[in-house]
């Protein structure tokens, strides 16, 4: 059915997140069943929140999930690697506690989140043709999905992400400097090549790819050819609905043509146009659904402020991320409970050293200052 697929898009994102940046893992399935009576419990106070046992039992399935469906784990290989990971989860628990009660310190933040949680709901119900929050309630029962749930896990991380934008990434962003930004493009010149892009999709839905591909050298060549009119091509041709409207044009939410840093896109892509001038033709470039004919409409590698900004903030953020959570748990009342407390307490005292180290390493820095002056 349709519907699982689109709305797991967004629990699907939430989970890989928590794969790919290592904020995992609850306690292993052994620990679970080895206190089968325990139906929940306090595992740590984080100022006035609580974390409870049942939030760490769903983490752990929700990290097994990714575990066996996305890494290709064995059930007994994903219990190992949770359990390694029982801090971790733990501390990302904690630090997802923070930020949502930072988040709701912040002038309409929560308001805001609550608007884009309500806009993916829509947008799911929208795309699978449901017309009241009741049918899609029911939709999602019938999956084995429960509304409020999604609804929370989306709130959250919603959450996590607005405070640290607006906490961290933006005060990067904003605060970059003039010439910072200059530097920083003049010794990395080319990172900033960039192209607006149009394109022509074949589907290989129902055709060999042996099909699809000769069809789509034709029209490559085609499209070369003197005089050629690559929109009108796209729109005789292309079965990419979206880009079919534009003639082919690849664009940004304003409708804009969307310029495109060389540097992200995939290599597949990015070897294809790198000769390219501005009207080149692509060959047939090989995609997941299809194969696409990509057309270069405008090649620029000037100064763009904004391109700048934010590849600046992208390499600066994580470990921006990190102190700023950091400081968060410094600043916070946090106490394990008993039973957590073998697993919690390393934690805040590794913060501990690192905020001490960290102290020691700025006043050390001033002092040579102090000299120099």
């Amino acid at each position: 059915m349709h519907f699982k697929n689109n709305f797991s898009r967004a629990r699907a994102f939430f989970l890989a997140a928590f794969a790919l940046t290592l904020f995992a893992v609850a306690p292993a399935r052994a620990q679970e069943e080895s206190a089968p009576t325990v139906l929940d419990e306090p595992v740590v106070q984080v100022n006035n929140d609580v974390i409870m046992l049942s939030q760490l039992k769903r983490e752990n399935a929700d990290f097994r999930e990714v575990l066996t469906k996305q890494r290709g784990m064995t059930p007994e290989q994903a219990d190992t690697e949770i359990a390694k990971k029982q801090s971790e989860i733990i501390l990302n628990l904690v630090n997802e506690s923070l930020l949502v009660q930072k988040g709701k310190d912040i002038p309409r933040m929560t308001e805001d989140v609550e608007a884009e949680v309500n806009r993916e709901v829509l947008r799911v119900a929208q795309q699978s043709n449901i017309k009241s929050i009741e049918e899609l309630r029911e939709a999602m029962k019938q999956e084995g999905l429960n509304l409020s749930d999604v609804q929370e896990t989306l709130r959250r991380q919603y959450m996590r992400q607005a405070v640290l934008q607006h906490e961290v990434d933006s005060k990067i962003y904003f605060g970059l400097t003039d010439k910072e930004l200059h530097d920083y493009y003049n010794a990395h010149r080319d990172k900033f090549a960039s192209v607006t892009l149009s394109e022509l999709f074949l589907s290989l839905a129902g055709r060999s790819e042996a099909e699809v591909k000769s069809h789509a050298d034709q029209l490559a060549a085609q499209a070369r050819a003197t005089g050629a009119d690559f929109g009108a091509l796209v729109e005789k041709n292309s079965e990419n609905d979206q880009t079919k409207k534009t003639g082919g044009l690849l664009t940004g939410d304003d409708g804009k043509a969307r310029w495109f840093l060389v540097s992200d896109l995939s290599p597949a892509i990015a070897d294809a146009i790198k000769d390219l001038k501005p009207g080149g033709i692509s060959g047939p470039v090989k995609a997941d659904e299809g194969y696409m004919i990509l057309r270069v409409n405008e090649r620029d590698d000037a100064f763009k402020e904004n391109f700048v900004r934010g590849m600046i903030t992208s390499e600066q953020s994580d470990k921006a991320h990190d102190d700023f959570l950091r400081t968060l748990r410094q600043e916070a009342y946090i106490k394990p409970a008993d039973n957590y407390k073998q697993v919690v307490q390393p934690m805040l005292d590794k913060d501990k050293a690192e905020t001490a180290s960290k102290q020691s390493a700025n006043a050390d820095e001033k002092k040579d200052k102090n000299k120099k002056q």
